[in-house]
C-alpha cells in the first residue's frame, strides 16, 4: 500500500489563468484609470483653493478700501478738531473709529481666507498617489 506523493503544484482553474499580455493590458488599463482620477482630484483641489485665494483677496481689497476711507476720515477729523471745538470733531473721529474697525474685521476675514489656499499644491492628491504607489510597489513584490 505505497503510494507516490504528487508534488507538482496544482494548476490555476481556467477561469483563473491569463496571460501575460492580458496581464499587462489590464495593469495598464487599471494604471490610466488610476492617473486620470488622481488628475480629476488635483484639479478639483487646486480650483478649490483658487476660489478660497479669489475671496480673500477680495476682502483684501476691501479692507485696503475702508482703511483708505478711514485715513480720509481721519484727515477730515484732525481739519474739524482744529477748526472748531470739541463736538464736531469728536463725532468725527467716532466714524473713522468704526471705519477702521470694519477694515481690521475685513483684513482678519481676507488673511484667514488665504493661509486657508495656501500651499498652493494638491495635498489629498499627492498623498492619494503616494499610498497608490506604496500600494503597487507592494503588489509587485509579492
Amino acid at each position: 500500500m505505497t503510494g507516490t506523493l504528487d508534488t507538482r503544484p496544482a494548476r490555476p482553474a481556467a477561469a483563473e489563468h491569463h496571460s501575460v499580455g492580458e496581464l499587462v493590458g489590464q495593469a495598464t488599463e487599471q494604471l490610466s484609470t488610476l492617473v486620470r482620477q488622481e488628475l480629476a482630484l488635483a484639479k478639483e483641489e487646486l480650483a478649490e483653493k483658487g476660489r478660497r485665494a479669489g475671496r480673500g483677496g477680495g476682502l483684501l481689497g476691501a479692507a485696503g478700501a475702508v482703511g483708505y476711507v478711514g485715513l480720509i476720515a481721519l484727515a477730515g477729523t484732525g481739519a474739524a478738531a482744529l477748526s472748531l471745538v470739541l463736538p464736531v470733531w469728536a463725532a468725527a473721529l467716532i466714524v473713522t473709529g468704526a471705519l477702521f474697525v470694519i477694515a481690521a474685521v475685513l483684513a482678519v476675514a481676507g488673511r484667514s481666507q488665504l493661509r486657508r489656499a495656501t500651499p498652493p499644491k494638491p495635498a489629498q492628491t499627492i498623498n492619494s498617489v503616494r499610498a497608490d504607489v506604496e500600494e503597487i510597489k507592494g503588489r509587485a513584490h509579492r
